[in-house]
């Protein structure tokens, strides 16, 4: 089974927390973490801008991905939100294991 980490920010911690749960809520997670206190800096729309994010990594299956992605698209604060997958290579037997045993349907 492949597992995978997908990133993706919220500009305050209710947003942040709104969506996790929503993926929690729906089995598409195992686990969520936000960390808070992020500055990005980055260019939209012609110029450079700043703001304080929170940046939420959450841990799944790689099947999971394109359910995820719409649910973020639909429900994200920002226009275009950042939605990065990144692979997991390599963990813990036990601890992926859990991984999967949070997603498996009831």
């Amino acid at each position: 089974m492949a597992y995978q980490l997908i990133l993706t920010t919220c500009p305050d911690q209710q947003s942040a927390e709104t969506l996790a749960i929503q993926l929690l809520e729906a089995k598409l997670a195992a686990c969520i973490n936000i960390l808070p206190g992020l500055k990005a800096l980055y260019h939209w729309k012609g110029q450079i801008e700043s703001a304080d994010e929170h940046l939420l990594i959450i841990k799944t299956r790689a099947d999971k991905y394109h359910e995820i992605e719409i649910i973020l698209q639909k429900s994200h604060p920002y226009e275009l939100p950042e939605i990065i997958a990144v692979p997991i290579e390599r963990g813990l037997p036990e601890y992926l294991q859990w991984i999967e045993s949070c997603l498996a349907s009831d």
